[in-house]
């Protein structure tokens, strides 16, 4: 174990408390575990990497823990990140603005490329400090993710959707999951509102539409559920249902910014439908305390999956202001599930490190970067009637964008690629050559 794991162990008689009704015990609570998510931050140190979080967390969850961060900036109206995060959200662009980094091109999928996207467009929304005029802007950040990840859609098989993976090399790109589908959903509802431009409603529409045909969304007497995903090889017919709290925030957010702009009641109707499932992520003894259902009961719950329960918050605080209907219900999630949380606050050396089991009355001795991200959210998520709702270009918004954003983006990345075995073995070689080569110039380098 190293110092860090055993100076988590030592505890303290420290704790978060917190009061759900009051802004001050809020703001307190907050500050305490934005501090213990910092902790895991890397870009400071030397040898670290501006955007990233310190292994084992993956560039995808870096993204998301920096949609927290703005909304820690938005919420607590407190700027002490403010440039850390700008540096890392345009640090981590890649050479063509489309958060397609060239050092991620050995795991990166359509869903990572989500979460820098969905973190692009609430910067956009909460009006975060713009970047100067020689940089991308967050609004054609998020154009290009939502872009890239459309000319990506897949018609070769199940009849569209999106892969998990963007590049044949990388483990997965025979699956197609909720979560990349959802993320293109989720960012093309949040444009809609946003611009004004309906054609980004016609790709939520059709996105949507597919979702429900080939079964990854059950829309069943009112209670609706997403599940993971298929693999390709028998046409998406036989779906992996496990439930995860992202993708039904993911959808349940989505629909409710398309029934705000929209005025659709279709979309006010699958709003309500996602809110009434979420029943399946508690423990169902009468409380509203979340869980990760699938693998928190059995301890199996991977440095990813404990970081889910972070974006269900964020988009149930979003929900409660685009659809009024929703507040009551959304308001029981938070306050159960903040008051939860804020008990789990209460380990490790600073006697704030947050733990995974809200239900436990205490530390469960889980910890990391997840775990922060998932108790911040929930907490400052009941300020969402503090502040404004997320502003459009018509309201508040000052952020500039380009429909045609990541136009510039290489074929590689522009569409599904379909390889043979012959080309599965050109690029598997391709791969390790280039692995051999870095390693040789590392050698070189030492000597």
């Amino acid at each position: 174990m190293n110092i860090f794991g055993i100076l988590l162990l030592v505890g303290s008689a420290l704790s978060v408390d917190l009061d759900v009704d009051s802004v001050d015990s809020i703001r307190e609570a907050t500050a305490l575990i934005s501090t213990g998510l910092m902790d895991y931050y890397w870009g400071y140190q030397k040898g670290g990497t501006i955007g990233m979080f310190t292994n084992p967390y993956y560039w995808w969850e870096a993204g998301g823990a920096w949609g927290s961060m703005i909304d820690y900036w938005y919420f607590l109206e407190n700027n002490t990140y403010e440039e850390t995060i700008k540096q890392a959200l345009l640090y981590q662009v890649g050479e063509n603005d489309d958060y397609i980094p060239l050092n991620q091109s050995t795991t990166e999928g359509n869903d990572d490329q989500a979460f820098w996207g969905i973190a692009a467009i609430q910067a956009a929304e909460r009006n975060f400090t713009n970047p100067s005029d020689d940089q991308p802007q967050w609004l054609y950040l998020a154009q290009a993710v939502f872009n890239t990840m459309a000319w990506r859609w897949d018609t070769d098989s199940c009849n569209g959707g999106l892969r998990w993976q963007i590049f044949p090399w990388n483990s997965g790109y025979d699956y197609k999951n909720s979560v990349s589908n959802a993320g293109l959903f989720h960012i093309g509802a949040r444009l809609a509102r946003f611009t004004g431009n309906d054609s980004y409603v016609d790709w939520a529409e059709k996105v949507y539409d597919w979702l429900v045909g080939v079964k990854f969304v059950n829309e069943s007497n009112s209670y609706y559920f997403a599940y993971d995903g298929a693999n390709i090889d028998d046409n998406c017919s036989s779906v992996t249902k496990y439930q995860w709290t992202y993708n039904a925030g993911m959808l349940l957010s989505g629909c409710a910014y398309l029934y705000n702009y929209t005025g659709e009641d279709i979309w006010k109707e699958r709003t309500l439908g996602y809110l009434n499932g979420l029943f399946v992520f508690t423990p169902q003894d009468g409380n509203y305390i979340l869980q990760e259902t699938a693998c928190q009961g059995s301890g199996t719950c991977n440095n990813d999956q404990r970081s889910f329960k972070a974006y269900l918050s964020r988009f149930l605080g979003l929900t409660a202001v685009l659809v009024p209907e929703t507040q009551d219900t959304v308001n029981k999630y938070l306050q159960d599930s903040a008051q939860g949380a804020a008990a789990s606050c209460s380990g490790g050396y600073d006697g704030h490190t947050c733990g995974l089991n809200w239900n436990y009355n205490g530390w469960d001795g889980n910890y990391g970067l997840g775990e922060q991200m998932c108790a911040l959210e929930v907490m400052q998520n009941l300020l969402i009637y503090d502040r404004p709702a997320p502003y459009t270009a018509t309201n508040g918004g000052s952020s500039t964008g380009d429909g045609a954003a990541g136009s510039q983006t290489t074929s590689l990345t522009d569409q599904p690629l379909s390889l043979d075995k012959g080309d599965s073995a050109g690029a598997a070689i391709i791969t390790v050559l280039i692995g051999v080569s870095i390693i040789a110039l590392a050698c070189w380098l030492l000597v």
